[in-house]
């Protein structure tokens, strides 16, 4: 650990079902406000699952100029909205760091899905000739990054990770190696989804993924680890982290907020959608990031869980955190914000990231809402349903992906 070049979050930015700054965001976690409700961005009427956590009052000119916005998909507008706050809040400008040593890495699971579906409309009703030059460079997955390179004059690497729910973390993972080998004196990073659409949330519900049981309760929908959980609630937003080493950070004098110490990954190879049951995959991830981080699983005082509120993940990542912990894992907490956030699929790693690091600088565990009828198979400390006051001397975050990709970071108070 000691060899390690040493790398903390500096800057860091939010587009969320919770909040649209990083302060109204963490406000609504710690008091347990859900950003689960019903969907309003397509009529809903043809799908099972009618509830999401969308994002609110989302107003993209307050970033970039109106012409520039109709340039870009709605994932690649949060992470624009997402990352300009983060650059802002790090301080980083002109005068204090080289562009050619900075990076972007984004993780998404998807892309552009609205753009996509507009044109295939057109393609069916009016034509390939109708179809919009700007229709590709709009709904690929790697224009977020794109433009945020763009947009902040970023011009070291830019590079998208997908690894479906693992992306934001993974990519914060890659992140980490670039600084550490010197590829890079900073890298903006983190994660955007926006699939809050008929095709995505259709095909979700087709795997019997989502939660269609609270339809009509969807404050209540989202209950990770509690006995009657069904399935996941759809999210959408963008998380961003400044990441710089400690060089570079000391020099300008930049707040840290965490260190970002270790991370881990791993695959199941085991299943295209379900999780190994086993948990070995998951447990692998977790034991190398504490491995990578140089920390003993006693070192860890809060797990956020990728915890998803389906039947198969969330006791197999109970199984996992007591694998990788031991007796350990009965004097943790553990809690999964995706029951207020909703699941943003390739950002929930990076926004999941950030709640980590304002819980350990505040001192406070976040909250599992939600859990009103315990699961014996999920029988942790999983902090119910009101979050709680404490020192947090580090934690890890956790991101398990559909093709059994595992994603786990450690992060350090300072």
């Amino acid at each position: 650990m000691s060899n390690k070049t040493r790398v903390f979050v500096t800057g860091l930015g939010v587009i969320s079902p919770v909040g649209n700054t990083v302060d109204e965001m963490w406000s609504n976690i710690k008091n347990g406000v859900s950003g689960i409700g019903p969907i309003t961005k397509f009529d809903a009427s043809r799908v099972d699952a009618k509830i999401a956590a969308e994002v609110k009052g989302f107003d993209i000119t307050k970033y970039v100029e109106f012409k520039d916005s109709k340039r870009m998909a709605l994932f690649t507008q949060y992470a624009v909205a997402a990352s300009k706050q983060a650059w802002a809040d790090a301080g980083l400008n002109e005068t204090n760091m080289d562009p050619e040593r900075v990076a972007v890495l984004m993780g998404n699971g998807i892309g552009g899905k609205e753009v996509d579906h507009e044109a295939y409309v057109t393609l069916l009703e009016r034509g390939p000739s109708r179809l919009s030059p700007m229709t590709i460079p709009k709904l690929i997955p790697n224009e977020a990054a794109g433009n945020v390179s763009i947009c902040l004059n970023i011009k070291g690497a830019s590079h998208t990770i997908v690894t479906a729910c693992a992306s934001g973390t993974d990519a914060m993972g890659v992140a980490l190696d670039m600084i550490r080998s010197g590829r890079a004196d900073a890298v903006l990073v983190g994660g955007t989804e926006a699939v809050i659409a008929e095709f995505c949330v259709g095909s979700f519900a087709a795997m019997k993924a989502l939660s269609t049981k609270r339809n009509n309760e969807p404050t209540k929908a989202c209950r990770p680890f509690d006995a009657d959980r069904d399935g996941f609630i759809m999210g959408e937003g963008a998380a961003m982290l400044v990441l710089e080493s400690e060089a570079h950070a000391k020099a300008r004098g930049a707040k840290l907020y965490v260190e970002f110490a270790g991370y881990g990954a791993s695959s199941d190879a085991y299943h295209l959608t379900a999780p190994d049951p086993e948990a070995s995959g998951a447990i692998r991830a977790m034991k190398l990031a504490l491995k990578d981080a140089g920390l003993n699983p006693e070192d860890i005082d809060y797990v956020n869980a990728h915890g998803t509120s389906t039947p198969l993940n969330d006791a197999m990542e109970t199984k996992a955190v007591k694998g990788a912990f031991g007796d350990h894992a009965r004097k943790l907490k553990m809690s999964s914000t995706k029951s207020m956030t909703g699941h943003l699929l390739g950002a929930a790693g990076a926004l999941e990231a950030v709640i980590c690091s304002l819980a350990i600088r505040d001192g406070f565990y976040p909250p599992t809402m939600n859990h009103e009828n315990p699961d014996p198979a999920c029988d942790l400390d999983i902090v119910p349903n009101k979050g709680v006051q404490g020192k947090i001397r580090a934690a890890i975050s956790t991101s398990l992906g559909f093709g059994g990709h595992n994603g786990v970071i450690v992060l350090k108070s300072v």
